[in-house]
Protein backbone atom coordinates (compact mmCIF):
# COMPACT_ATOMS: atom_id res chain seq x y z
CA UNK A 1 0.00 0.00 0.00
CA UNK A 2 1.20 3.38 -0.85
CA UNK A 3 1.46 6.21 1.82
CA UNK A 4 2.65 8.66 -0.66
CA UNK A 5 -0.53 10.68 -0.46
CA UNK A 6 -0.51 10.83 3.29
CA UNK A 7 2.73 11.72 3.81
CA UNK A 8 2.44 14.49 1.06
CA UNK A 9 -0.82 15.75 2.93
CA UNK A 10 1.08 15.85 5.94
CA UNK A 11 4.13 17.65 4.81
CA UNK A 12 1.29 20.58 3.05
CA UNK A 13 -0.43 20.82 6.38
CA UNK A 14 2.85 21.06 8.55
CA UNK A 15 3.78 24.07 6.20
CA UNK A 16 1.13 25.76 6.92
CA UNK A 17 0.86 25.20 10.53
CA UNK A 18 0.70 27.75 13.02
CA UNK A 19 2.97 27.74 16.05
CA UNK A 20 1.95 28.67 19.57
CA UNK A 21 4.85 31.18 19.93
CA UNK A 22 3.75 33.08 16.78
CA UNK A 23 0.13 33.02 17.65
CA UNK A 24 1.40 34.41 20.89
CA UNK A 25 3.08 37.28 19.89
CA UNK A 26 0.60 38.26 16.78
CA UNK A 27 -2.74 38.10 19.63
CA UNK A 28 -0.36 40.35 21.86
CA UNK A 29 -0.02 43.04 18.97
CA UNK A 30 -3.62 42.51 18.02
CA UNK A 31 -5.12 43.39 21.64
CA UNK A 32 -2.45 46.51 21.47
CA UNK A 33 -3.05 47.91 18.51
CA UNK A 34 -6.70 47.64 18.21
CA UNK A 35 -7.34 49.21 22.07
CA UNK A 36 -5.07 52.12 21.11
CA UNK A 37 -6.73 52.29 17.82
CA UNK A 38 -10.73 52.19 18.80
CA UNK A 39 -9.53 55.15 21.28
CA UNK A 40 -7.92 57.24 18.82
CA UNK A 41 -10.37 56.97 15.92
CA UNK A 42 -13.25 56.87 18.28
CA UNK A 43 -14.42 60.62 16.97
CA UNK A 44 -13.98 59.38 13.68
CA UNK A 45 -16.27 56.34 13.99
CA UNK A 46 -18.63 58.62 16.08
CA UNK A 47 -18.84 61.08 12.93
CA UNK A 48 -19.13 58.31 10.29
CA UNK A 49 -22.17 57.00 12.61
CA UNK A 50 -23.87 60.13 12.50
CA UNK A 51 -23.29 60.63 8.66
CA UNK A 52 -24.61 57.10 8.19
CA UNK A 53 -27.73 57.64 10.26
CA UNK A 54 -28.76 61.39 8.76
CA UNK A 55 -28.87 60.52 4.97
CA UNK A 56 -31.70 57.68 5.40
CA UNK A 57 -32.19 57.28 9.31
CA UNK A 58 -31.31 53.33 8.72
CA UNK A 59 -29.13 51.03 11.08
CA UNK A 60 -25.50 52.29 11.12
CA UNK A 61 -23.62 49.08 11.75
CA UNK A 62 -24.07 46.37 9.65
CA UNK A 63 -23.86 42.76 10.94
CA UNK A 64 -22.79 39.56 9.00
CA UNK A 65 -21.43 35.83 9.42
CA UNK A 66 -18.48 35.08 8.67
CA UNK A 67 -16.38 32.07 8.77
CA UNK A 68 -13.03 32.80 11.00
CA UNK A 69 -10.24 30.83 12.86
CA UNK A 70 -10.49 27.36 12.84
CA UNK A 71 -13.89 27.34 10.29
CA UNK A 72 -16.06 29.25 13.34
CA UNK A 73 -18.43 31.40 12.36
CA UNK A 74 -18.41 34.38 14.52
CA UNK A 75 -20.93 38.04 13.36
CA UNK A 76 -18.26 40.68 11.53
CA UNK A 77 -19.12 44.61 11.71
CA UNK A 78 -19.15 46.88 9.67
CA UNK A 79 -20.60 50.20 8.78
CA UNK A 80 -23.44 49.91 6.58
CA UNK A 81 -22.33 51.33 2.95
CA UNK A 82 -25.10 49.95 1.34
CA UNK A 83 -28.99 50.87 0.93
CA UNK A 84 -31.17 49.00 3.64
CA UNK A 85 -32.36 45.45 2.65
CA UNK A 86 -29.36 45.56 -0.18
CA UNK A 87 -29.71 41.62 -0.51
CA UNK A 88 -33.23 41.02 -1.37
CA UNK A 89 -34.85 37.66 -0.32
CA UNK A 90 -31.41 36.96 1.47
CA UNK A 91 -29.49 35.36 -1.28
CA UNK A 92 -26.39 36.44 -1.14
CA UNK A 93 -24.92 38.82 -3.67
CA UNK A 94 -20.81 39.72 -4.41
CA UNK A 95 -20.17 43.22 -3.53
CA UNK A 96 -18.78 44.77 -6.57
CA UNK A 97 -15.87 47.67 -6.54
CA UNK A 98 -18.57 50.33 -8.22
CA UNK A 99 -21.66 48.16 -6.72
CA UNK A 100 -25.29 50.26 -7.56
CA UNK A 101 -26.86 49.73 -3.97
CA UNK A 102 -24.13 51.84 -2.69
CA UNK A 103 -25.33 54.34 -0.25
CA UNK A 104 -23.46 58.11 -0.90
CA UNK A 105 -21.91 57.70 2.12
CA UNK A 106 -21.39 54.28 1.58
CA UNK A 107 -19.70 54.98 -1.55
CA UNK A 108 -17.22 57.32 0.39
CA UNK A 109 -16.04 54.80 3.11
CA UNK A 110 -15.97 51.91 0.57
CA UNK A 111 -13.53 53.99 -1.47
CA UNK A 112 -11.26 55.13 1.52
CA UNK A 113 -11.98 51.86 3.27
CA UNK A 114 -13.41 53.18 6.09
CA UNK A 115 -16.51 51.03 6.34
CA UNK A 116 -14.20 47.93 8.27
CA UNK A 117 -13.24 49.99 11.06
CA UNK A 118 -16.10 48.57 13.23
CA UNK A 119 -13.97 45.41 12.69
CA UNK A 120 -11.37 46.47 15.49
CA UNK A 121 -13.59 45.71 17.96
CA UNK A 122 -13.99 42.03 16.02
CA UNK A 123 -10.03 41.94 16.68
CA UNK A 124 -9.65 43.11 20.17
CA UNK A 125 -12.51 40.32 20.78
CA UNK A 126 -10.22 37.65 19.56
CA UNK A 127 -12.37 36.98 15.99
CA UNK A 128 -9.64 38.47 13.68
CA UNK A 129 -6.27 39.98 13.51
CA UNK A 130 -4.76 42.39 11.83
CA UNK A 131 -3.55 41.16 9.57
CA UNK A 132 -4.61 38.06 7.80
CA UNK A 133 -6.86 36.25 5.29
CA UNK A 134 -10.79 38.09 4.80
CA UNK A 135 -12.91 36.45 6.40
CA UNK A 136 -15.58 35.10 3.25
CA UNK A 137 -19.83 34.11 3.95
CA UNK A 138 -19.80 30.29 3.99
CA UNK A 139 -21.53 30.12 0.97
CA UNK A 140 -18.69 31.70 -1.11
CA UNK A 141 -16.43 29.44 0.79
CA UNK A 142 -18.27 26.15 -0.44
CA UNK A 143 -17.90 27.44 -4.18
CA UNK A 144 -14.40 28.26 -3.62
CA UNK A 145 -13.41 24.92 -2.14
CA UNK A 146 -14.91 23.14 -5.01
CA UNK A 147 -12.21 24.80 -6.88
CA UNK A 148 -9.63 24.57 -3.98
CA UNK A 149 -10.12 22.74 -1.56
CA UNK A 150 -7.16 24.16 -0.13
CA UNK A 151 -8.70 27.07 1.51
CA UNK A 152 -9.13 24.72 4.53
CA UNK A 153 -5.71 25.66 5.10
CA UNK A 154 -6.72 29.31 5.79
CA UNK A 155 -8.87 28.43 9.64
CA UNK A 156 -5.16 28.14 11.13
CA UNK A 157 -5.28 32.42 11.18
CA UNK A 158 -7.65 33.92 12.54
CA UNK A 159 -8.88 36.08 9.58
CA UNK A 160 -7.26 39.75 9.05
CA UNK A 161 -8.38 43.43 8.94
CA UNK A 162 -5.77 43.98 6.50
CA UNK A 163 -4.50 41.65 3.73
CA UNK A 164 -2.09 41.74 1.38
CA UNK A 165 -4.51 39.86 -1.04
CA UNK A 166 -7.04 42.56 -0.89
CA UNK A 167 -4.20 45.15 -1.01
CA UNK A 168 -3.08 43.49 -4.62
CA UNK A 169 -6.11 41.88 -5.70
CA UNK A 170 -9.02 44.39 -4.60
CA UNK A 171 -12.60 43.47 -4.24
CA UNK A 172 -13.37 39.74 -5.35
CA UNK A 173 -16.45 40.19 -7.41
CA UNK A 174 -15.56 37.02 -9.28
CA UNK A 175 -14.50 33.34 -8.61
CA UNK A 176 -11.08 34.02 -10.92
CA UNK A 177 -10.65 36.65 -8.52
CA UNK A 178 -11.65 34.58 -5.03
CA UNK A 179 -9.18 31.91 -6.65
CA UNK A 180 -6.20 34.61 -7.08
CA UNK A 181 -7.04 35.76 -3.59
CA UNK A 182 -6.36 32.56 -1.98
CA UNK A 183 -3.30 31.75 -3.47
CA UNK A 184 -1.99 34.84 -2.48
CA UNK A 185 -3.22 34.23 1.18
CA UNK A 186 -2.11 30.57 0.77
CA UNK A 187 1.62 32.05 0.38
CA UNK A 188 1.27 34.58 3.50
CA UNK A 189 0.02 31.58 5.35
CA UNK A 190 3.65 29.77 4.14
CA UNK A 191 5.97 32.68 4.56
CA UNK A 192 4.34 35.23 7.40
CA UNK A 193 6.29 36.82 9.89
CA UNK A 194 6.04 39.76 12.36
CA UNK A 195 7.73 41.97 9.62
CA UNK A 196 5.37 40.93 6.69
CA UNK A 197 2.39 41.70 9.23
CA UNK A 198 3.78 45.56 9.25
CA UNK A 199 4.84 45.97 5.98
CA UNK A 200 1.43 44.71 4.61
CA UNK A 201 -0.04 47.11 7.32
CA UNK A 202 1.95 50.38 6.67
CA UNK A 203 1.41 49.88 2.60
CA UNK A 204 -2.22 49.18 3.36
CA UNK A 205 -2.44 52.87 5.59
CA UNK A 206 -0.36 54.73 2.95
CA UNK A 207 -2.64 53.53 0.47
CA UNK A 208 -6.00 54.89 2.16
CA UNK A 209 -4.06 57.74 3.17
CA UNK A 210 -2.70 58.39 -0.03
CA UNK A 211 -5.82 57.86 -1.38
CA UNK A 212 -4.86 54.70 -3.87
CA UNK A 213 -7.73 52.49 -5.21
CA UNK A 214 -7.51 49.10 -4.24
Amino acid sequence: MSYGGVRNESLQEEAYAVSPASAAVKRTFDVVCASVSLVLLSPVMLIIYIMIKAEDKGHAIFRQERIGYKGKPFVIYKFRSMVPDAEKDNKAVLAKEDDDRLTKVGRFLRRHHLDELPQLWNVLKGEMSFVGPRPERKCFIDKIMEHNPDYRYLYALRPGLFSEATLYNGYTDTMEKMLRRLDMDLEYLRNRTIFMDFKIIFLTAYSIISGKEF
